[in-house]
């Protein structure tokens, strides 16, 4: 379908292949809490449709990325696809039994209100899964994002609303932490350019573009450099672990 920056991690790109696997494995992660009616809040280019689908009775996606939709549409005929831009949601209250959104929360504006209205269209025993990138981890600053969170951060943001919030987190093996420490260094290495602490000062639409050039440059390099971990990493390389801030990112279990 063909969206493809540095932030919507694409299969069909060699350098992305990290990333993918990375995103991937919350699905495989997900899948034995799926049942019911399954919600995918940011469902993207459909990775995951085939994955969780199948253990649920019905499934609707939606993104905010119009052409992404209607091609998902098109693509599987006997789910469920919208476009719009959350929160709000446009579902009636107690409509899901499940509820999955990965790496969406750390780009919505309102975030309180997109856990709020998770909340309310959850059926009550409805559980909903949610994963975005650990603070602890990041490596810079990433425009595209409102805000990122630590672990802590994120639980107490759900508290508010549901009465069970368990916390895990996504971690990488040797052969993903391996990986990691290459793209660290090479960022390090971008980053003491960065003499006055732009990346934070600046607005983020300024910085958009540069992230964008150096994100797909570093990812280039660091599969030239080291061709065969890169394309050796699979979604298996990810395991769900317990809170810790050595976790990628986090794996939130929300029931209602």
């Amino acid at each position: 379908m063909g969206v493809y920056t540095t932030e919507i991690a694409s299969d069909k790109i060699p350098s992305d292949n990290p990333i993918h696997q990375r995103l991937l494995k919350a699905y495989y992660a997900a899948n034995p809490y799926v049942k019911g009616d399954l919600l995918e809040l940011g469902c993207g280019e459909g990775r995951g449709v085939e994955l969780l689908a199948p253990s649920a009775d019905s499934y609707t996606g939606i993104d905010k990325i119009k052409s992404v939709t209607e091609a998902l549409s098109e693509k599987y005929p006997a789910y469920k696809f919208s476009d719009g831009v959350f929160p709000p949601f446009p579902y009636e209250d107690n409509s899901f039994d499940t509820i999955v959104t990965f790496q969406v929360i750390e780009h919505v504006k309102k975030d309180e209100e997109f856990i709020k209205e998770i909340y309310r269209v959850l059926k009550e025993g409805g559980q909903a899964l949610i994963t975005t990138p650990n603070i602890k981890m990041t490596l810079s600053r990433n425009p595209w994002h409102e805000r990122e969170y630590t672990a802590d951060q994120l639980q107490e943001l759900c508290l508010r609303y549901f009465k069970s919030v368990e916390m895990k987190g996504i971690a990488g093996n040797e052969k993903v932490m391996q990986y990691y420490e290459q793209n660290k260094a090479s960022v390090n290495k971008l980053m003491r350019f960065d003499i006055f602490n732009l990346q934070y000062r600046l607005p983020a639409s300024v910085l958009r573009i540069p992230y964008e050039m150096m994100n797909r440059r570093n990812r280039n390099k660091l599969k030239s450099s080291d061709n065969e971990l890169v394309k050796s990493i699979v979604h298996e390389d990810y395991l769900v672990k317990e809170k810790d801030e050595r976790n990628l990112d986090l794996f939130c279990i929300l029931t209602k």
